[in-house]
């Protein structure tokens, strides 16, 4: 039986691995046109700052949305929209129990003061193509009030015209980008604590389906 289950098992994953996917994928010249959504099951957005010189702080926001407005004949067209909750800003700090150090940091005046400032917003301006992997993309960053130019290094990992398990179009996307914080007016504790902050992004994109679905209907 448990041979079974596990030959089983097997034909299901086999079909989805690496190389298997890779012939699946679907060139990016070749995906429809449109708006793509995040997904937000498979996407992440961290960030690291120098404590003192002896580690690189990691945390991450858990509430961040993107759009992604897609030009398959000109790629460098394509336009990208971000919006993250600074509220939902999550560390490993271990003694919650005594503080909550997550609204300490969200809240705080001298941090991130999310009363004030209730979302981070980035919109792109320009984005620019290496080859057919990697490119940038560069924009505003809206933070704390303030508006700034933020540079995006961004690595294309792939797309499907039917993304394995759910069958709708998608994109997978990783991305880097480094800002001195202070330029944002948010200087506190430097330079104990960095001005540096680097951010490391994993995104997914779906196509919009009510979009299709319109799109069929004023076809009929």
């Amino acid at each position: 039986m448990k041979k079974l289950i596990l030959t089983t098992a097997m034909a299901v994953i086999l079909p989805f691995s690496a190389s298997a996917q890779n012939d699946q994928m679907t060139p990016y010249t070749e995906m429809p046109a449109g708006n793509y959504s995040l997904d937000k099951t498979h996407a992440s957005l961290i960030w690291k700052v120098s404590h003192i010189g002896l580690s690189n702080y990691t945390a991450r926001f858990t509430d961040f949305d993107a759009d992604l407005t897609y030009h398959p004949e000109d790629p460098a067209k394509s336009t990208l929209i971000v919006t993250v909750d600074p509220a939902s800003l999550e560390t490993d700090y271990p003694n919650i129990e005594k503080e909550d150090f997550d609204k300490k940091l969200s809240e705080g005046k001298d941090w991130f003061n999310t009363n004030e400032y209730p979302d981070i917003k980035f919109v792109s301006k320009e984005i620019s193509l290496n080859d057919d992997k990697t490119g940038t993309v560069t924009g505003d960053l809206t933070f704390l009030g303030v508006t700034k130019p933020l540079t995006l290094n961004v690595t294309y990992n792939g797309s499907f015209r039917e993304k394995p398990f759910v069958g709708i179009p998608a994109f997978g996307f990783s991305a880097t980008g480094t800002l001195m914080r202070s330029e944002w007016g948010f200087d506190t504790y430097i330079p104990g604590i960095g001005d540096q902050v680097d951010l490391v992004i994993e995104a997914e994109f779906h196509k919009d389906q009510t979009e299709n679905a319109n799109t069929e209907k004023d076809s009929e």
